[in-house]
């Protein structure tokens, strides 16, 4: 496990501008609408989902989108979906539940969990997620994030993710 010292190291050797904010913990959209407000940019929520098959996937969303669990697996790839557990989310990407973020793939053996980003996220120029804790957001490029996931060995995806209208 590599964990938030090896993020920084990587974003610092591979020159990938960000900006980090450090603020209170925060473990749902809701709570972190305050703190959205001062700071620029896309922002994000993630679902670690378990499919028919047994395979794992993480998703990276808008904040505000209601994913359509129905209509997604189409959009993905997979059978049925449902969400993972947390102790198989903290097995895999040692990550508890509130901090989840595609950052905490460095983490994960490649190949484990499928990652897909919103195909808008995926094209931002800046895209707030957690850095493996709820206590901080930092910015950096939809692009960067998918470079990132790469340089771990992960084979990242973008997906227009069906949301939920109204």
């Amino acid at each position: 496990m590599r964990g938030e010292a090896g993020l920084f190291e990587d974003l610092d050797s591979l020159g990938i501008a960000h900006e980090l904010h450090e603020h209170q913990a925060v473990f749902t959209v809701d709570e972190s609408r305050h703190i959205k407000a001062d700071i620029p940019g896309e922002h994000t929520k993630n679902l670690f989902l378990k499919d028919a098959k047994g395979a794992y996937w993480l998703l990276t969303v808008p904040a505000e989108a209601r994913v359509n669990l129905k209509a997604l697996p189409d959009a993905i790839g997979c059978k049925r979906v449902s969400f993972g557990k947390a102790e198989d989310m903290e097995r895999l990407i040692k990550i508890a539940p509130g901090s989840v973020t595609p950052l905490a793939m460095i983490n994960a053996q490649p190949g484990s969990i499928a990652v897909v980003l919103d195909t808008g996220l995926a094209a931002a120029d800046r895209v707030n997620v957690h850095p493996l804790r709820n206590t901080a957001t930092i910015g950096l490029s939809g692009a960067d994030i998918m470079f990132l996931l790469a340089h771990w060995g992960h084979e990242p995806r973008a997906a227009a993710i069906p949301k939920v209208e109204g």
